[in-house]
């Protein structure tokens, strides 16, 4: 019987964020490094780099997606291939993923100084409960599945990374067939278990540097 329970990394950026420098060919290099079956990709407001990697890439299942920018935080669109409007309420935002046929995600709710708290409720359809680029981890590890069980909301992970050395240090284990429908499927019905660790320090002082390079 086959296996269908695949590792996919939830959140993940491009060179088409503006505060990333991953290329494709990195996304997929090192995903294969990590262990993954698939990534989703959820650029801030932009959709091109997972189209693009939609089209180039076959052997990884690439998940659509944007991260979008609301009034009150950040939502994961998933399996969405057109951007979304920016800057509106969660609720309208939700609206607009459900009608062009994606699901929304509550990305790291519990978050200080980008978490959507208090501002999450029943009409997500899941939540990030692991965020590998989240600070303080345990703590916003711990806040955000206490959130998802009192809503009783399907939990997912994802790196959130920005460099491609972040990939895949926190990620989804999802109980589906190898196709976008079928995970997004499975993930709106709870058939997921949210994995991973924080991303190392060491690695966390890069990203500063090379956010900074990228700025000058």
């Amino acid at each position: 019987m086959r296996d269908l329970r695949l590792k996919i990394d939830l959140h993940v950026h491009t060179r088409y964020s503006h505060d990333s420098t991953t290329t494709l060919d990195e996304i997929v290099a090192y995903a294969k490094k990590r262990g993954l079956d698939g990534v989703a990709i959820t650029d801030h407001d932009v959709v091109e780099g997972a189209l693009k990697l939609v089209q180039k890439v076959k052997e990884l299942v690439v998940i659509p997606g944007v991260e979008v920018t609301t009034s009150r935080g950040h939502v994961l669109a998933l399996n969405i291939t057109r951007p979304v409007p920016t800057e509106l309420s969660p609720f309208e935002t939700i609206q607009i993923i459900h009608e062009a046929g994606g699901i929304a995600v509550a990305a790291h709710p519990t978050v200080f100084y980008k978490g959507l708290r208090g501002h999450v409720d029943s009409n997500f359809d899941a939540v990030e409960v692991v965020n590998a680029s989240a600070f303080p981890f345990f703590l916003s590890t711990y806040l955000s599945r206490k959130l998802a069980v009192r809503l009783d909301l399907p939990q997912t992970a994802g790196s959130d990374a920005h460099y491609a050395s972040e990939l895949g240090f926190a990620y989804t284990i999802v109980d589906a067939a190898p196709e976008v429908d079928e995970i997004v499927h499975a993930i709106k019905k709870g058939a997921t278990v949210p994995c991973g660790k924080a991303i190392p320090w060491k690695l966390r002082l890069k990203r500063g540097y090379f956010g900074i390079k990228k700025k000058l």
